[in-house]
């Protein structure tokens, strides 16, 4: 039976007169959608095997903004985003991490034009750093020798530019990376992003996130390690499409790590 971990909220933390290390952004996908809970679950564990003191905001987050500002509701945006900075500056909290790249991009480029200045990293980032400090000794475990392809999603990759962390975090799973034709830069969006993932899909041929999944059935991998929620959902249903879902696993890269540390 796994340990049960109770994770404590800034409040909690603030009345007994403390302060987390870092504060866990969850996000809307990571709180409400039960595939992203997972996702949750896994970074939680993680982060609570590595002894690093966190909490989230329980309650008192709301969503960043992210779909109302690329949908273009840029007022929506602003009241969210101001809520959200009211919340943080008053908790006075210096560091974030985030499962989804969408809240990563917008507290990390759009909340500082607003007056919220803050350290964002995305999961992925850290689970790089504990490995490079020795906090996450992994050595394949579960993973060992599979072949695995990666997706890049939009909002860590082209518009961040990280492309090395989590290939730096596969490797450390000793598995067989194994790259789809069009990556890092090239990467082709899972169809989700730009508030699309809350639209009807627009007339064409091939739906984007069938065209993606095609390309990452192609490489033979037993596994797609992705990093976003929204590229999670996307991704699943296009391996869903081929029928592919009882052979091929998409999992983000907490869950991969969490099952190979057996956590």
């Amino acid at each position: 039976m796994s340990e049960k971990i109770t994770v404590p909220t800034m409040a909690e933390l603030v009345a007994q007169g403390k302060a987390p290390e870092v504060l866990f952004w969850v996000g809307c996908a990571g709180s409400f959608d039960e595939r992203a809970q997972k996702i949750t679950k896994a970074m939680v564990k993680i982060l609570h095997h590595t002894g690093i003191s966190f909490a989230i905001l329980g309650q008192e987050e709301t969503c960043t903004g992210d779909p109302a500002k690329r949908a273009g509701n840029e007022f929506l945006f602003q009241m969210q985003a101001m809520t959200n900075i009211a919340t943080l500056n008053a908790y006075e909290v210096k560091k974030i991490v985030t499962t989804c790249p969408h809240c990563f991009n917008t507290l990390l480029n759009e909340y500082p034009k607003l007056g919220g200045h803050y350290e964002v990293i995305h999961h992925t980032q850290m689970l790089q750093e504990l490995i490079d400090e020795g906090r996450l000794k992994m050595d394949g475990g579960a993973f060992k020798g599979k072949k695995i392809t990666y997706h890049d999603s939009c909002y860590l990759g082209r518009a961040n530019n990280v492309y090395s962390a989590p290939r730096k975090v596969l490797e450390k799973l000793d598995v067989e990376l194994t790259e789809m034709k069009r990556c890092r830069s090239k990467g082709l969006c899972c169809g989700a992003g730009g508030a699309q993932m809350f639209k009807d899909a627009e007339a064409g041929k091939k739906e984007i996130n069938v065209e993606r999944s095609e390309e990452a059935l192609a490489t033979g991998a037993e596994v797609v390690a992705a990093n976003c929620p929204f590229c999670m959902t996307m991704i699943r249903d296009g391996v869903k499409h081929f029928n592919k879902e009882d052979k091929v696993e998409v999992l983000d890269l907490a869950e991969l790590v969490a099952r190979a540390e057996d956590l």
